[in-house]
């Protein structure tokens, strides 16, 4: 079975991902990595010269194929939802968890961080507050889980996510 997390720039999706794949000993994917791997360059470039929707189109490709997966742990861009198929793809094939984080905690994480393409604005918390009531609902829709970031460690995080899905009888329990 696929387990993917989706949710805003910086919550923790690929991080968690990694220690949620290897604690569940499955393979690990990340659409964003993916996509720059085929393309041969950074998603920055790539929106930047293609623009937004031209990546959305790559990234739903990814997506499709990432879910079809025997098993694993795919981490998702945060604009992955804004597509109703990837939204379908992701939910009807496999088990979805939202890591819901707070824009302003965001922000703090992600000050700095000039890869993201989505916030290379001039008021880049103003955007992920936008971004946040934009996209919650979808993600809401998309989930199977929700798990609020809020402080805990990827650890602690991992280990609420195993115990949904094991309470849910998604994972037998370890």
């Amino acid at each position: 079975m696929i387990f993917s997390l989706i949710g805003l720039p910086g919550c923790g999706k690929s991080t968690v991902g990694r220690q949620l794949a290897r604690r569940l000993q499955v393979p690990f994917f990340d659409s964003d990595q993916e996509i720059e791997h085929d393309i041969d360059c950074s998603i920055r470039t790539f929106f930047e010269m293609e623009g937004e929707e031209r990546f959305r189109d790559l990234e739903e490709s990814a997506i499709d194929r990432l879910t079809q997966q025997a098993s694993g742990v795919l981490s998702t861009g945060g604009g992955a939802v804004l597509r109703p198929a990837n939204r379908r793809y992701l939910r009807e094939r496999g088990q979805v968890v939202y890591l819901n984080a707070a824009p302003d905690a965001l922000f703090r994480r992600l000050r700095h961080d000039q890869s993201r393409p989505m916030l290379q604005v001039a008021d880049p918390q103003r955007r992920l507050r936008e971004l946040h009531k934009q996209r919650d609902p979808l993600y809401r829709q998309t989930a199977h889980f929700v798990v609020d970031t809020g402080r805990p460690s990827v650890n602690t995080l991992v280990n609420m996510i195993v115990m949904q899905l094991e309470l849910a009888g998604k994972l037998n329990a370890s």
